[in-house]
């Protein structure tokens, strides 16, 4: 369990800093267009996968994002935050 969550966040290459934004827009191929609080704009696609329950996004929903660090443009959506 430990191996994969190592491997897990090998994989995603982020910083793990955990940032919050809002869904824009709903692109094809699952991905989405994702405003940071400080104004910067990436596009952002959930996790997939055994153990991870999907989630239906519409715009305006509240995300909890993590940027890749070989990209600044992509994120990954870790969450969607309550309202």
């Amino acid at each position: 369990m430990a191996r994969e969550r190592e491997r897990e966040e090998d994989a995603d290459g982020g910083d793990g800093k955990k940032r919050p934004g809002t869904v824009r827009a709903i692109l094809p191929r699952a991905l989405y267009r994702v405003v940071m609080d400080g104004g910067h704009e990436v596009i952002a696609h959930a996790p997939t996968g055994p153990g991870r329950n999907f989630v239906r996004l519409i715009e305006g929903d509240r995300v909890i994002v993590v940027p890749l660090s070989r990209d600044a443009g992509r994120a990954r959506i870790v969450r969607k935050v309550r309202s």
